[in-house]
């Protein structure tokens, strides 16, 4: 059997990033458009990015940004994993380059880093996949992964690793639907689940948590105020965030309200002052209440450095 290679063809054009080819399929290309940021502002909540970006949202795809300029050494990409059974959106601080598809792949292949692996995040890609090849036209993504993407597991598993490579790559406003591809060969199913038809964000939103933290990602430096953001599925569309000191006090709380709530999804953001005397570890807590006895439900916990 023929297997794929990745041929990248690297051209910036009118700000369009050519994505590579796999050799076993049709070589038609098609235009991603460069990284997208990360929404967080630099030094507060993600790596830096480019200037005058927007940020994608794990509910739609991402607005297609400037290619990174010459003077941009690295690029912000969106990397999936899970936590507690549940998708979870981190990010990556890559070299700059055009074949920002295949990097935000190999961030997801090489898995959580350690700080992210400490506060409970795993990946469901079985260890050993490759990319072979990466291949766009008319808003569909082809990806063609080694044998190993295709080991057995439960469903649940399976599902959260076709979702971590779906919402990975439909970061990009330009990729709306995936086709899997498996040592070079369509494949209709992966490890007992169907991958018939493109796959979509959509089909894949069952994996998502009640609220999804875009920023502040965990491990970063923060600086007050710190601009928590994300998505969220809350009853009233109401989003409680706080933020704990080394010694699990808390130093700062308020909430926000999501664009969309009780059976929607929405996006949040809000910027929420702290205090702090000395550089130190500290948690922000993003949650909802408990319509029940207010108490906190659907927490997500992201530690992270604060400093004064």
């Amino acid at each position: 059997m023929k297997r794929s290679v990745i041929v990248f063809a690297s051209t910036v054009a009118a700000g369009t990033a050519v994505l590579g080819v796999i050799a076993c399929g049709p070589a038609s290309t098609g235009g991603l458009g460069a990284a997208p940021s990360a929404g967080p502002a630099p030094a507060r909540t993600a790596p830096p990015t480019p200037a005058g970006t927007v940020a994608p949202t794990p509910g739609s795809a991402a607005p297609s940004a400037p290619a990174p300029t010459s003077a941009a050494r690295t690029i912000a990409l969106q990397a999936w994993f899970s936590r507690g059974g549940r998708l979870f959106e981190t990010w990556r601080t890559v070299p700059a380059t055009t074949a920002v598809g295949a990097a935000s792949v190999q961030a997801v292949l090489a898995g959580p880093n350690s700080p992210e692996v400490g506060a409970g995040l795993r990946s469901a890609v079985p260890a050993g996949t490759s990319l072979l090849g990466l291949n766009i036209a008319k808003g569909v993504a082809t990806v063609d992964l080694s044998s190993q993407f295709a080991a057995s597991a439960s469903a649940g598993t399976v599902s959260l690793r076709l979702a971590q490579v779906v919402y990975t790559l439909t970061q990009f406003g330009t990729v709306r639907r995936l086709v899997f591809h498996v040592d070079g060969r369509a494949v209709t199913t992966i490890a007992g689940l169907s991958v018939t038809g493109p796959q979509t964000r959509a089909a894949y939103a069952g994996d998502l948590p009640a609220i999804v933290v875009a920023s502040p990602a965990i491990g970063r430096r923060l600086t007050s105020p710190v601009i928590v953001s994300g998505t969220a599925d809350v009853f009233e569309a109401v989003v409680s965030i706080r933020i704990l000191n080394s010694a699990g006090k808390e130093i700062a709380r308020t909430f926000t309200t999501a664009s969309c709530g009780t059976g929607c999804r929405g996006d949040y953001s809000v910027a929420v002052p702290y205090s702090v005397s000395s550089v130190q570890r500290g948690t922000v807590e993003v949650y909802e209440s408990s319509v029940k006895n207010g108490s906190p439900v659907n927490v997500q916990r992201i530690p992270v450095t604060l400093a004064p």
